[in-house]
């Protein structure tokens, strides 16, 4: 890796609670985060996460130590609050001595906070809003990520934008990730600079040639646009939904159709809410399934962040992270012009 002094500079926060040389994490993306690609990202010295989605501890277990076996760099697990062994995935974690647990799919409470710091490992959350942000630091979360709409997968409600104004610069001094419609460094960098200490990308890393996703799932996200890349209808408001983006196709419409067998379900008392909301999550986990694994494009779930708009090829983990910091020294090499655009000559590389 090259020497980016300003960036470095910048990232020396991220870098020194990740243990990472790049202050950028790879957004936990369920089948595609996995021991190759996640050690991939650690190995090109940005921070890998592992996507433990419908696993079961075991399973959980024997992905960290293949990861292990590939990277001797620090790498984090990405857990679903909703999952029924919530606890012994967590225990797991801690057991093979991983360094950080990222929690999602829900707001964490401060026990499950205190059961990863027992074990010595950092504890990061997703914050949709100012005061759930500022309820998660005072309950001891480590880090959060503010992730908005644009991003791929399970999303808020705000737009990066949003949330950049109302928690980050609101919340000066505190250690917070920006995710969400992020690619190029010139847009990192201003965020270092606004106070993030490191940002988060996750859909660039699903194409990228580390990933094991089938070669038409990946052809699918480099042929998409942002505005084919959308969130699904919530049929019923008393049975709330956490939207997943992704790329319309026939596989949408599916989605759709569980939530009327759910909400019905719900409805005749059959079913509470937080078991409607997991049915919901193993739909998606082999809905997805079926577009990464088995190139089912047509009818499996394409989840994707808007930011598809500008990824329209297949680069490796090391290509894009040095392009990045490349993009984002050459902007602080140049954030005050005397005389115009700092990319006078077209590109900057």
């Amino acid at each position: 890796m090259k020497d980016y002094p300003k960036i470095r500079k910048l990232m020396e926060r991220g870098n020194g609670m990740l243990g990472s040389q790049c202050a950028i994490l790879g957004g936990a993306m369920t089948w595609i985060s996995e021991s190759n690609l996640v050690s991939a990202m650690s190995n090109a010295g940005m921070f890998g996460i592992l996507a433990s989605g419908a696993m079961n501890a075991d399973a959980l277990g024997s992905e960290i130590a293949l990861t292990q076996e590939k990277t001797k760099n620090n790498f984090g697990v990405n857990i679903i609050l909703l999952n029924p062994q919530l606890q012994n995935l967590v225990d797991v974690c801690g057991e093979r001595k991983v360094s950080h647990v990222i929690l999602a799919g829900g707001i964490p409470d401060k026990g499950i906070i205190d059961r990863i710091h027992s074990y010595g490992m950092q504890a990061l959350s997703f914050a949709p809003a100012l005061s759930i942000a500022q309820r998660l630091f005072k309950h001891g979360i480590d880090a959060l990520i503010l992730e908005g709409n644009e991003a791929g997968g399970h999303v808020g409600p705000l737009s990066t934008m949003v949330l950049i104004q109302n928690v980050l610069l609101n919340m000066t001094g505190y250690p917070i990730f920006v995710a969400g419609g992020l690619l190029r460094g010139e847009m990192i960098a201003a965020l270092l600079q606004l106070g993030a200490i490191g940002c988060q990308l996750g859909t660039v890393f699903a194409c990228c040639s580390e990933s094991i996703a089938h070669r038409a799932f990946k052809q699918a996200l480099l042929r998409a646009s942002g505005r084919t890349a959308v969130t699904p209808v919530q049929l019923d408001k008393r049975f709330p939904i956490t939207p997943v983006r992704a790329i319309e196709n026939n596989g949408t419409d599916g989605f759709i159709a569980k939530q009327r067998e759910i909400l019905s379900k719900f409805e005749s008392g059959e079913m509470a809410l937080d078991n409607g909301r997991l049915s919901l999550e193993h739909f998606w986990a082999g809905s997805l399934r079926r577009a990464v694994l088995d190139g089912d494009v047509e009818h499996g779930s394409l989840m994707a962040g808007q930011i598809v708009e500008v990824i329209k090829e297949e680069r490796s983990v090391t290509a894009i992270v040095e392009t990045i910091l490349a993009e984002a020294e050459a902007f602080l090499e140049h954030s005050s012009p005397k005389d115009g655009d700092y990319r006078k000559n077209g590109s900057i590389l």
